[in-house]
């Protein structure tokens, strides 16, 4: 499985971000690019422990159990439901967007392993910095297959 962490996997998904233009069309999904781009961003801010949205009850009740789909091989379902608080519904700026994602995605894997977040994640609970790093991974590409890059 492929790790932000790693500095080739890191490349590997700037390289795919700069492919992306404002006109980029979904595959699947109600998100624009620009959308995209800052929900992509505020999940982010969830691995930095900058954002601490609160777990709901199924994240609760089964959130453990299901938690290797966040980082293991195989790919994230489309159209699966989100994090309530990174839902971006509002219009945003492509460029603006784009530049804050790579640097917050660079400013995660400068940081390293250790300066990953120890609060739970919404719905899985409790992530290894090597679980966040793969699931970091996993979403980023997720979304960026999302619009075709």
């Amino acid at each position: 499985m492929k790790n932000i962490f790693n500095q080739l996997h890191l490349e590997e998904i700037l390289n795919r971000i700069d492919k992306l233009s404002p006109i980029s069309k979904p595959q699947w999904g109600k998100m624009d690019v620009s959308q995209m781009l800052a929900h992509c961003s505020s999940f982010q801010d969830i691995a930095m422990g900058l954002s601490f949205p609160a777990r709901g009850w199924l994240g609760i009740l089964i959130g453990n159990f299901v938690k290797p789909i966040f980082y293991n091989d195989k790919p994230l379902a489309q159209n699966m439901s989100t994090i309530p608080d990174i839902l971006i519904v509002d219009e945003k700026e492509f460029e603006t967007e784009k530049e804050i994602l790579k640097q917050k995605i660079i400013t995660f894997q400068n940081n390293g392993p250790e300066k990953c977040t120890t609060h739970p994640h919404p719905f899985f609970g409790k992530l290894t910095s090597e679980q966040w790093g793969k699931g970091i991974y996993k979403h980023l590409d997720h979304h960026l297959k999302q619009f075709g890059v």
